[in-house]
């Protein structure tokens, strides 16, 4: 926990300069930054992944006809495809897997674990704080709850762009396929939740991945 103290903290003091009090706030968006450059090269496999399993959609779609009521021996067939293809089915999760000790360690420590960052604010909202605790404020659109509205209106708007881009690229039209795109719009659920140090991590992290996306897969 102290090494991503200091870290953070010698992040703002850099940023001090230039975003004078936000400035911690501003340490936690380029410490995601950092964090999603150390994961690039995985993303970039995960890219090229998922155009690989997009290019065997037709052969699996040939076996699901030729196996519709043997569930066993499609699975075996859909395996053995992927493992000829040298395509892994669960490489795209990777990125995401490796981001979750930042996650967790940005949470904890926001929860209490790093004292010399706890006074700090985005603009009125503590960054220790909770959108639940800016609600029983000011309300929703008192100084501390514009901060939160703002985040929102960003995840909103990754999260349909994601959505839309998905949906256009989308290599079948399964109800996974359908549903799937979805899951942009949990990260509005979690910036509710988590403190708000964490909430611009998640946020950051999630304009990344759409950004890094569009470009990888274009």
């Amino acid at each position: 926990m102290s090494v991503l103290t200091r870290t953070v903290g010698q992040l703002a003091d850099l940023l001090h300069p230039l975003f004078g009090t936000t400035a911690v706030a501003a340490a936690i968006v380029l410490f995601t930054v950092l964090v999603r450059l150390l994961v690039h090269p995985l993303s970039r496999a995960a890219a090229r992944g998922q155009r690989a399993r997009a290019q065997l959609q037709p052969q699996i779609a040939e076996l699901r006809k030729r196996y519709a009521r043997q569930p066993e021996k499609l699975r075996a067939a859909v395996l053995e495809l992927h493992t000829d293809a040298k395509v892994s089915p669960l490489s795209g999760l990777l990125p995401s897997l490796l981001q979750l000790p930042a996650f967790f360690l940005l949470y904890r420590l926001f929860s209490g674990g790093g004292d010399e960052l706890l006074s700090h604010r985005l603009f009125a909202a503590p960054l220790d704080g909770h959108w639940a605790d800016a609600l029983a404020g000011d309300g929703v659109f008192g100084p501390a709850g514009l901060v939160y509205v703002g985040l929102f209106l960003v995840v909103a708007a990754v999260a349909t762009f994601s959505y839309v881009r998905a949906r256009r690229t989308a290599v079948d039209d399964s109800t996974v396929a359908r549903v799937l795109p979805l899951m942009s719009f949990l990260t509005l659920g979690t910036v509710a939740v988590v403190p708000l140090a964490v909430a611009l991590y998640v946020t950051t992290s999630a304009a990344w991945t759409a950004v890094e996306r569009a470009l990888l897969r274009s």
